[in-house]
């Protein structure tokens, strides 16, 4: 079941409601001037970067703590508000508090379906640690236990899955890649219970983020430090998946931010079939061709007007398109939130060819893309659901909306970090640094433009 159709009479007016919520103190700008000092070499703009940290560090002395009260049971979209939480066209299934699933605060998620029965989990990260939680009743979910990172707290965890198998990353110095068989959770009697990883894989010490391409079973380490592949991507085979061995690594472009690997099937006959990786590496957008392992290269290496901090990006399910996030230029130029516009339809030359930008200041962190729509956890003003039904040629369309983060929409270091709109169930669940989890089920309404904004086309000089 994919996400709901209403009918466009349903389509309700937005409204506002603020109360405060925020981050607490600590680990995020710890972690954040270890990560950025990896890519120093990479990147001019010293000055710039301390006013970015500043900045994030003013945040987090400002914010009380989010809510503490869970919410089971649906909570519908009625008139632009699912109980105290602004929405449009996006219900509320459930909320569970930091507090009720582990503490700490919250960071990146993923999730997971058993093959046997059908089951959805939701996998938390959180600075002490990752959070499994069964959603398969999603109005009702059951927090199962917390795995304890393998060495200390980091603002930073990632979650990725492969063959049953959860594999998880963080900031913290010496933790390397954990190792959790999922199927375990089918057997928890009395949760919440505290785990133990199935094993470990140590062949890097911290990594920002971790990408896996399931069809070949690899996975790529990111942003480890610069003695690791100068931060580049480290390849992983994962095809014994309980036993991950080394592949080697890429670092003829130093850090990689974050990135996505995949068999390419797009228009670009002259690298059909081969495994192509779309890295973000600070500064760049970076086309990487890593089907030899021994032997990857740079196909491209594109920047872009306006850059501050080449973030994240996803591509369009036919191999086409491309969607950026910058997670600086909102705070550094001062517009909207901007989502930029590639055309990859050849992989040597990729193409910006306009950005759209939101109603909102909200700074983008993590987008991804399934049936034409793009889910963007812009921090917060939450998760937004863009219709990239004309992506061709703009503008793109804003479908749905869930606000996590209820305080405000400026371009501050608060509330949603990411999402994963994956399940079958057509259920989205949301991460967020400040309150917890969101259980959420879009109803989207096709072609309904009452938000667009037009836009701005880049040409060449």
């Amino acid at each position: 079941r994919r996400p709901q159709i209403r009918p466009a009479s349903e389509f309700s007016d937005r409204f506002k409601n603020r109360l405060f919520v925020s981050l607490s103190l600590g680990l995020l700008l710890i972690a954040g001037r270890e990560v950025f000092a990896q890519d120093g070499g990479d990147r001019d703009g010293e000055a710039e970067r301390q006013a970015f940290f500043d900045r994030v560090e003013a945040d987090i002395l400002a914010g009380p703590p989010g809510p503490t009260e869970p919410i089971s049971g649906e909570v519908p979209c009625v008139n632009g508000f699912a109980g105290s939480y602004v929405c449009e066209n996006v219900d509320l299934l459930a909320f569970m508090p930091l507090a009720t699933i582990g503490g700490g605060e919250g960071n990146d998620i993923w999730g997971w379906t058993d093959p046997l029965n059908g089951k959805e989990y939701a996998i938390m990260g959180r600075t002490n640690g990752t959070s499994f939680i069964d959603i398969s009743d999603p109005v009702n979910p059951v927090y199962l236990g917390n795995l304890p990172p393998h060495t200390g707290n980091s603002i930073w965890r990632d979650i990725k899955v492969y063959s049953n198998v959860a594999y998880i990353v963080s900031e913290a110095g010496g933790h390397g890649m954990q190792v959790f068989d999922l199927t375990r959770l089918r057997n928890v009697i009395s949760p919440p219970v505290t785990f133990t990883e199935n094993a470990h894989y140590d062949g890097f010490g911290n990594a920002h983020n971790l990408v896996i391409n399931e069809e070949t079973g690899y996975a790529f380490a990111v942003g480890s430090n610069a003695l690791t592949c100068s931060g580049g991507l480290v390849f992983v085979n994962l095809q014994s998946p309980l036993a991950p061995t080394g592949a080697g690594c890429f670092s003829a472009d130093g850090y990689t931010h974050d990135a996505q690997c995949v068999n390419y099937s797009g228009p670009d006959t002259d690298h059909q079939g081969k495994e192509i990786c779309f890295a973000s590496n600070g500064d760049t957008v970076t086309v990487v061709d890593v089907t030899d392992k021994s032997n990857s290269v740079i196909l491209a290496k594109e920047d872009y007007p306006g850059f501050d901090y080449t973030h994240q990006a996803w591509i369009t399910e036919d191999h086409t398109y491309l969607l950026l996030d910058d997670e600086g230029d909102e705070i550094k130029y001062g517009h909207k939130t901007r989502t930029r516009v590639w055309d990859i339809s050849n992989l040597d030359n990729p193409v910006l060819i306009y950005f759209f930008d939101s109603a909102f200041n909200s700074i983008d962190h993590n987008l991804y893309i399934l049936d034409g729509y793009a889910y963007q956890s812009n921090y917060t003003s939450g998760l937004q659901i863009l219709d990239l039904s004309n992506i061709a040629t703009g503008p793109l369309i804003r479908a749905g909306y869930f606000d996590t983060y209820i305080p405000n929409n400026n371009a501050n270091f608060n509330g949603s970090w990411s999402n994963y709109p994956f399940f079958e169930s057509g259920v989205v669940v949301v991460s967020d640094i400040n309150s917890g989890l969101f259980i959420l089920e879009p109803n989207l309404v096709p072609g309904l433009e009452y938000l667009i904004h037009l836009p701005v086309v880049i040409k060449d000089p």
